[in-house]
């Protein structure tokens, strides 16, 4: 029951990567503490290792359709590298019931995002010929990749559910690209993440393999078809399962 549990969830969460540059690893943590009985400080390290190996294989397709802007994504990357030490710090720090309170905060505000998303794109980063704007783009890709990158050690989320928007909204850059971008950027943060863990790291392997395998078949096929595919409505579907679950988190905490 727990294989099939495990692999299920994993195809889920790859194939949210793959169709929406993110959202899968907002679901990787409650997944691994109550469905299947990993111990917080095991399911954090191990929801990086799942969601950055499945979003770097889920960018493939992106980079041979060049639908990722790299300089942004380095930025984003760099930035996040530090603050990801940072928020595993704090989350050695914090009793498991505060840290998975914070969680649940975090979903609500999330799923709050997704249903209120007004399609717009911002304009900081874009230049006429396509190329980026840095004297407007730096100012705002620098906070948005500490607050990530923060983020995602402390929670063990890739954060793609915030890079995307923050892409979009605020430096102008069109969802495809967003997409491939955020992909990109979740693969460097959970590397850094993992690398903040990597003292007291224990983990069943077995079920790690198991995960990250069906996490990469979902993204890849996800990422192959995702353009046929509405990803608005499933945006505002995937919005009300992340309410649910940061309901499930609250009662359980």
């Amino acid at each position: 029951m727990t294989v099939a549990l495990t692999l299920a969830l994993g195809t889920v969460i790859g194939s949210l990567l793959g169709l929406l540059g993110g959202g899968g690893s907002i679901l990787a943590v409650p997944v691994l503490v109550y469905a299947l009985g990993i111990p917080l400080e095991q399911a954090v390290p191990m929801s990086l290792i799942v969601v950055g190996t499945a979003s770097l294989f889920g960018a493939f397709p992106k980079v041979t359709a060049r639908e990722i802007q790299w300089p942004v994504a380095a930025v984003f990357a760099a930035t996040g590298l530090l603050a990801a030490f940072a928020g595993s710090a704090v989350n050695r720090m914090l009793p498991p019931s505060v840290t998975m309170t914070g969680f649940a905060i975090v979903m609500v505000v999330a799923g709050i995002r997704m249903l209120t998303e007004t399609g717009g794109t911002g304009t900081a980063c874009r230049a006429v010929d396509s190329s980026v704007n840095w004297r407007r783009c730096t100012s705002r890709a620098i906070p948005a990749g500490l607050g990530v990158g923060f983020l995602t050690g402390l929670f063990g989320v890739g954060g793609g559910f915030l890079i995307v928007p923050a892409l979009v909204l605020l430096l102008g850059i069109t969802m495809p690209v967003a997409v491939g971008t955020s992909l990109v950027i979740v693969t460097a943060n959970s590397a850094s993440g993992v690398l903040a863990y990597l003292g007291d790291l224990t983990l069943d392997w077995g079920l790690v393999g198991a995960f990250t395998a069906t996490a990469i078949a979902g993204s890849l096929i996800a990422g192959r078809f995702g353009k046929r595919i509405d990803t608005s409505h499933l945006q505002k579907w995937f919005a009300y399962l992340i309410f649910a679950v940061a309901g499930l988190v609250v009662l359980q905490v």
